[in-house]
């Protein structure tokens, strides 16, 4: 299969300039391995059952033997070898011109063990399965940096090319880059199925040697499913796995964190501006898979499930489009966070560039939502304005004055093009956007 550019290529080109070695790291199947891949000139496989054991061997006893490859060299899965960190970090510092000499990937987030850190040699970033550009459900025509950055930036007219049943397979088969390798639908949703199922298997317990109960680490993803892209809070989801088994709130936690190390779920941040003085803001995260399709395959969800369930089909779309803002946001070094507070403001989604400019966001299926979603957008816009004329009023009692957002922007499945409303709301369709 042709390799297809992503998204994370462009950070790559610039760390390599800058660094000897880039550790890649992310969720399994979401493409690390040929992506580094396609940079290097020596692969060292550490999970290659033919090569493993002799791998490891000279790992442990003589890893500087593998610097006599041709570089750039990838070691995938290093973290099988840990004293591979340490032999890179000193052949950086011995040879600190030699930058793009080494590339590590892994399926975890556990820190190295090692006692050493890849400082100034060895640069981290995280990689994300496909977002819709990527898999080519977007036409790309429609850049969310471009909105948010450039006022003059024109996006009306371009054309929404996906239809909602499409959308409901995209969400199913998820941005797994294997899929794009079948050629049979049925196929390609056995991808997500067979990734959940080692997930609870075989994952969560190889992750640290740790031992963990698969039922109890099913029933948790089941609960984490059922409560797609909301803040419900955790012990709810504790309930929904206490009420089939006999399982404590410390082993639960346990197994969230070992599931957040896998790359498998993830907790969006709130953005926590006191921008009504007597309203409680609710900083609960918001729960997402790191790609709806397994939180679906847990649930034994299919594309055609959603035809009778379009409520339910909002959560999912919304996790969906959370995924791929977050793929973006690492790329403009982002904050991708959420707003709710007791007073009924809220943003599905704001996003937030190192500058301090920031769009707010919300995610609708259905282009009957809009109105009602822009009217949201403006009442937060208005709350804020609000809040800084009251506070510029009182110079004796100073308050914190907050920035306007720099776009109000609605992400929609069903709209029809992108267009810009009346009171500057740029409604974009998800088949449009990209970084």
């Amino acid at each position: 299969m042709e390799y297809i550019h992503r998204i994370v290529d462009d950070e790559i080109d610039k760390r390599i300039e800058a660094f000897n070695a880039i550790s890649i790291v992310g969720p399994k199947g979401c493409g690390k391995t040929r992506t580094a891949r396609e940079r290097s000139k020596t692969t060292i496989e550490f999970q290659d059952e033919e090569r493993r054991d002799g791998y490891l061997a000279v790992a442990e006893a003589q890893p500087s033997l593998f610097l006599n490859n041709q570089k750039p060299i990838l070691f995938d899965e290093w973290q099988d070898a840990p004293k591979i960190w340490g032999m890179i970090r000193k052949d950086c510092d011995d040879h600190p011109e030699s930058v793009g000499s080494y590339y590590l990937t892994g399926s975890t987030s556990m820190n190295p063990n090692t006692p050493h850190t890849g400082t100034g040699r060895i640069s981290e970033l995280t990689m994300f399965p496909m977002t819709l550009w990527e898999t080519g459900e977007s036409n790309g025509s429609v850049s969310l940096y471009q909105v948010l950055t450039n006022p003059e930036y024109n996006i009306n007219g371009q054309s929404n090319e996906i239809t909602l049943p499409g959308l409901f397979f995209a969400a199913c088969r998820g941005g797994w880059p294997r899929c794009l390798a079948l050629t049979k639908k049925s196929a390609q949703l056995e991808v997500a199925k067979d990734y959940s199922r080692q997930v609870y298997r075989k994952d969560i317990s190889s992750l640290d040697g740790v031992k963990r109960n698969p039922e109890w680490a099913r029933t948790l993803l089941w609960s984490y499913a059922r409560n797609m892209a909301t803040t419900t809070k955790k012990t709810n989801i504790f309930a929904d796995v206490k009420a089939t088994h006999s399982v404590s709130d410390n082993t639960l936690a346990n197994y969230i964190e070992a599931l957040e190390k896998l790359y498998v779920i993830q907790d969006i941040d709130a953005w926590t501006p006191q921008i009504r003085s007597k309203t409680a803001i609710r900083s609960a995260k918001k729960h997402i898979f790191v790609d709806p399709s397994i939180g679906l395959a847990i649930l034994g969800i299919e594309p055609d499930y959603f035809n009778n369930d379009l409520d339910f089909f909002g959560h999912v779309f919304e996790n969906m489009v959370l995924r791929d803002l977050q793929v973006y946001a690492h790329v403009h070094d982002a904050r991708l966070l959420h707003y709710t507070d007791d007073a009924g403001t809220e943003a599905d989604a704001v996003y937030q560039l190192p500058d301090g400019r920031y769009a707010l966001i919300e995610i609708k299926v259905g282009a009957n939502k809009i109105s009602e979603a822009e009217k949201s957008l403006l009442k937060f816009r208005e709350v804020i304005r609000k809040h800084n004329a009251e506070a510029l009023s009182k110079p004796k009692h100073p308050r914190a004055i907050y920035r306007e957002p720099d776009a109000l922007i609605i992400i929609c499945a069903t709209a029809p093009m992108a267009y810009t409303t009346e009171q500057g709301v740029k409604v974009i369709p998800v088949s449009c956007l990209r970084d």
